[in-house]
């Protein structure tokens, strides 16, 4: 029984278009944080004087702090923009191929 209906949902249309929005979308976000991070780590090597400058005269924060803090915020940021979408298009995407596959 339970093989009957996972070939059923294998071979619907709207499963097969909802992996691969999702897979896609995934990848774009994950790129996306991977070169953030990438560019912070080449700056910590390759510019750490720049980044150890203090923002302004006679305060300890320097110019790395906020930009570290940039990368975190970014990352839950772009972890709503999925959260977001996955809860709208892939939900909905998600409830046809359950209609689909169990219709009669």
């Amino acid at each position: 029984m339970n093989d009957t209906i996972y070939q059923r949902i294998e071979h619907n249309a709207h499963f097969k278009e909802l992996v691969a929005k999702r897979q896609r979308f995934a990848t774009i976000l994950s790129l996306i944080v991977l070169a953030i991070y990438v560019c912070f780590i080449l700056l910590i090597a390759f510019a750490p004087a720049w980044l150890g400058t203090p923002l302004h005269a006679g305060t300890s924060v320097t110019r790395g702090i906020p930009i570290g803090v940039g990368v975190i915020l970014i990352s839950f940021a772009l972890t709503g923009v999925y959260v977001w979408r996955a809860n709208g298009e892939f939900d909905r995407l998600n409830n046809a191929v359950i209609r689909e596959v169990n219709a009669p």
